[in-house]
């Protein structure tokens, strides 16, 4: 497409073996190469299908995420240019849909793969939280404040880039929820998002800095996720090509350490139970446009579309060998375990009555008790993936 940099992900097969794991010994195992039997008695042939598949969704949920994130800063720039009621609704509800996709990508995190290598990784960028508002524009109390608000920083793709998480992690300058706060502002209502007036675009102090604020940082957005779609394109000389080069074994470990986390420690323990101790809306995830409970659920589709090999999206519909099948070669009663938590998890995060913040809120026993009940049913799912791991001999993965 014109608007693909041209960006290539380079990382070397030696940086891939610090997340691969050596195929066990188990009687007769050849370590997982050509059909035989790979330790824990799945076969290299069902567990190099359901990676083949896994990568195809990959690829595919990143372009829609693309796709979606190039009308989202069509929106941007028709607001910046020509701020009006309008136009601000329409960016707003760009935002809304162009994080449908991207959430459910993010089960592709924490093995060092294209998203978050330590080295080049734009994860941090794309999606980091939480964010100290203060930090990048003006805030109740303080009308002077960020990054806005001082002529003498530089407003550029490099310059915000340097400045993201600058002397603490809550300094978050870029990506989806840097936008989301030039979109909405904070939130101070009991019912609704915040309400930023289009008037900070028009006649406010530092409505010029502010457009160029937000559609730069689209443009590093865009950046980033042409990066994570070369990243994974087929038959090019990218990460992809060295996916295909693994062993469906360390495939296999790779793709169900980003189920296990993302399950466990991310979003069942620090998006949920943070926000659930709390009672606070400055702990949710989404928390500028009261979005955090679509922000559940598609996180836990991200999950249901790599174990069952499946996905649907604007490019179209992919099923094929899911990680599922590998687990059900070895325990068929275990994959049918993760099915129904995994269902589970899913109904108890669509059973979240939004907005999040009121449904946290130590006061509302029966929303705290909604969210209580998706943070253990995700809990419950990551032990189910646990078992996974020790039924196929693989390393259970370390938290964190």
């Amino acid at each position: 497409m014109s608007w693909m940099n041209g960006v290539r992900f380079s990382l070397s097969v030696a940086a891939l073996s610090l997340v691969a794991v050596p195929a066990c010994s188990s009687g007769g195992d050849d370590g997982g190469l050509g059909g035989a039997a790979g330790g824990g008695g799945f076969s290299e042939e069902a567990a190099r299908q359901a990676a083949d598949t896994y990568a195809d969704i990959v690829s595919a949920s990143y372009q829609d995420t693309l796709d979606l994130a190039v009308a989202l800063d069509a929106a941007l720039r028709d607001l910046a240019t020509e701020p009006r009621e309008t136009t601000l609704a329409a960016a707003r509800s760009a935002w809304l849909a162009a994080r449908e996709p991207y959430l459910q990508t993010e089960v592709y995190r924490f093995y060092s793969g294209p998203i978050d290598n330590p080295e080049d990784g734009p994860e941090g960028r794309l999606n980091a939280w939480p964010l100290d508002e203060a930090y990048i524009d003006y805030v109740e109390g303080d009308e002077g404040a960020g990054i806005i608000n001082d002529p003498d920083i530089e407003i550029s793709k490099e310059n915000l880039a340097s400045l993201n998480e600058q002397g603490g992690e809550k300094n978050i300058a870029t990506g989806y929820h840097a936008i989301e706060f030039l979109l909405w502002g904070q939130d101070h209502s009991d019912d609704g998002p915040g309400d930023r007036p289009v008037s900070d675009y028009s006649t406010a102090e530092s409505a010029d800095r502010r457009a160029l604020y937000l559609v730069t940082v689209s443009e590093l957005l865009l950046d980033d996720l042409e990066f994570l779609v070369d990243a994974w394109a087929a038959d090019e000389d990218n990460y992809r090509a060295q996916w295909d080069d693994l062993s469906g074994r360390d495939a296999l470990k790779n793709a169900l350490t980003g189920m296990l986390k993302l399950t466990g420690t991310e979003t069942g323990g620090e998006r949920i139970e943070t926000a659930l101790e709390s009672g606070s809306q400055e702990d949710e995830h989404s928390c500028f446009s009261d979005n955090t409970h679509r922000d559940m659920i598609q996180d836990v589709q991200g999950v249901k579309n790599v174990w069952y090999g499946t996905y649907s999206g604007e490019g179209g519909n992919i099923q094929g060998a899911g990680i599922r099948d590998a687990v059900a070669e070895v325990d068929e009663d275990l994959a049918a375990g993760v099915d129904e938590l995994l269902e589970q998890a899913l109904d108890n995060a669509n059973a979240l009555e939004p907005p999040f913040d009121q449904e946290i809120k130590l006061d509302n026993p029966e929303g705290h008790e909604r969210v209580q009940t998706l943070a253990t049913s995700l809990r419950a799912l990551a032990h189910e993936f646990e078992d996974v791991f020790r039924a196929l001999e693989l390393d259970v993965p370390t938290e964190g």
